[in-house]
């Protein structure tokens, strides 16, 4: 199944593209990759909640923070697909970097990522396991609480 048949069969419209925040490129690719720049979960220009994922008062939760994990992954995939030629050229994912804004206790940065994960496995089946790293940080751009690249591979 294409990956666009697979995008209509969950019900999953991807965003617009969100635009670089600095000087660079929201996706390049280089040889039979695409390489993502770090992806934020905007969506129409807005951060979803600001702040470190952690428990307590004017926290974000790790079920949110997991949300919007996954929405970084739908904009990964659509800067990849802006520069691969279509959503359908992309056949696989290589390697998810995630990065958890979180409070120096919270321990749960591996779970957080799983929302990009199960994400693009969804779309991507088999094709869609892939390597990953998840990092706890101090800070993200924005004050986001998470950000996401991605490395696909092409047709």
């Amino acid at each position: 199944m294409s990956v666009s048949a697979k995008l209509a069969e969950l019900g999953i419209e991807l965003p617009d593209v969100v635009p670089p925040l600095a000087s660079y490129v929201p996706a390049k690719v280089h040889g039979d990759l695409v390489f993502t720049a770090g992806q934020l979960p905007l969506l129409a220009g807005k951060l979803p909640a600001a702040g470190k994922v952690g428990e307590g008062p004017g926290r974000v939760s790790a079920a949110d923070a997991q949300a919007y994990a996954r929405q970084c992954a739908l904009n990964a995939i659509a800067a990849a697909a802006a520069v691969a030629g279509g959503v359908d050229k992309l056949v696989g994912v290589v390697k998810v970097t995630g990065f958890v804004a979180s409070v120096p206790d919270f321990l749960g940065q591996p779970g957080v990522l799983n929302g990009a994960s199960e994400v693009l496995g969804e779309i991507f089946g088999e094709a869609g396991r892939h390597a990953r790293s998840a990092v706890g940080v101090p800070v993200l751009p924005l004050d986001s609480p998470v950000e996401v690249e991605v490395v696909f591979s092409l047709v």
